[in-house]
């Protein structure tokens, strides 16, 4: 009897340590939707990175903004449940002379590639930049941003430039 109740439990446990499945956890680390990537350039130099001072970055329909300052780079989400992402680039937002405020509308185009990562991370979305139309906005005598290059249309991780932006 105790050998055949030795054997149920040897069974029993190797059933349970043979069945046993990995964790389905994203591990930390993982790439996730990437964001645009912008590099700011002095436009007098073109080679030459410029540090934005007090930039706010606010998304349409946001009241709540990206806040940079004293950096040459920066990172924007997009939307990826949509074509278009529409921003608010305020240059020295957190000045106290209202009048030096200088807000430039700009609208990111482009299509979206879900792609599948694994069961425990799911999916993340990768973006294109449309040819035509990747980066628009209407420049005038007020824009403080003088011209948008975008420098690479596929925005498919975070290790590389994606647009300058000249000012």
């Amino acid at each position: 009897m105790k050998k055949i109740l030795f054997g149920l439990f040897s069974i029993l446990f190797a059933m349970t340590i043979f069945n046993c499945e990995k964790d389905d956890i994203c591990e930390e680390g993982t790439p996730t939707t990437p964001r645009l990537i912008v590099e700011f350039y002095d436009n007098n130099n073109p080679t030459v990175k410029k540090n934005v001072i007090n930039l706010a970055v606010v998304g349409e329909n946001m009241t709540d903004s990206l806040k940079f300052n004293g950096v040459s780079k920066i990172e924007i989400p997009l939307k990826n449940n949509a074509n278009n992402s529409n921003f608010s680039f305020v240059f020295d937002s957190a000045n106290s002379n209202t009048s030096l405020i200088n807000n430039d509308n700009v609208e990111v185009n482009y299509l979206r590639n879900d792609v599948f990562i694994s069961r425990a991370c799911g999916y993340k979305t990768v973006f294109e930049l449309d040819n035509s139309n990747g980066m628009k906005f209407t420049p005038d005598s007020n824009n403080w941003i003088k011209e948008i290059a975008i420098q690479n249309h596929n925005i498919l991780n975070e290790n590389e430039v994606h647009v300058k932006i000249f000012f």
